[in-house]
């Protein structure tokens, strides 16, 4: 059913792509979709697609900007991360550079709902206490995007993958996908 529906919206977004592709190569060299290894389901390593929205040498950069790392844990995140392109910052306030996902989705490597699918380095430091996330295909959106996103410590990030693993059912699915598309309106 994932597959079918991830099809079905790939297939009513495609339209958008050739003009995403015009705005990010215009605004910034690079490739027009960024590739990276994730860790899913039975830490099994795929490679997740978005629209790229940093500079072409984003994860070169990354040692340089170590000291501005916001998130504790094994994670990098910085809020107004200086490698973000002019138009990579409005694609992903709006999570529209994640719509390339939806081909993770067609693939089985991705559902709509489950915990963020973190980078292979990251996911490799993520204590065994907190494996039960890796039991589950990762998500588009989660529980973690609806309560605080950055704003959460990686406990509770992880608590709350956890706790989602365990009591996962299609009511709550709809419900963190409302609130997901809910909270990307307001913004």
């Amino acid at each position: 059913m994932q597959r079918i529906l991830g099809f079905l919206l790939f297939t009513l977004t495609l339209p958008l792509y050739p003009l995403l592709f015009i705005v990010i190569k215009l605004t910034s060299s690079g490739p027009f979709i960024f590739k990276q290894k994730r860790m899913g389901k039975n830490k099994k390593i795929f490679t997740m697609y978005k629209f790229r929205t940093m500079v072409e040498n984003a994860e070169q950069l990354k040692t340089k900007y170590l000291k501005l790392n916001e998130a504790d844990g094994p994670v990098f995140k910085i809020h107004n991360d200086p490698r973000y392109t002019k138009i990579g910052k409005i694609l992903t306030k709006t999570a529209i550079d994640e719509l390339p996902q939806l081909v993770n989705i067609i693939k089985g490597e991705m559902a709509f709902v489950g915990p963020r699918p973190l980078p292979v380095a990251e996911a490799r430091q993520v204590p065994a206490k907190y494996g039960l996330r890796f039991e589950v295909l990762p998500g588009l959106t989660s529980t973690w995007v609806i309560k605080g996103g950055h704003t959460l410590t990686f406990d509770q990030w992880m608590k709350l993958d956890c706790e989602y693993v365990k009591t996962r059912n299609t009511k709550d699915d709809l419900i963190i996908t409302l609130k997901t598309i809910i909270l990307l309106t307001n913004h």
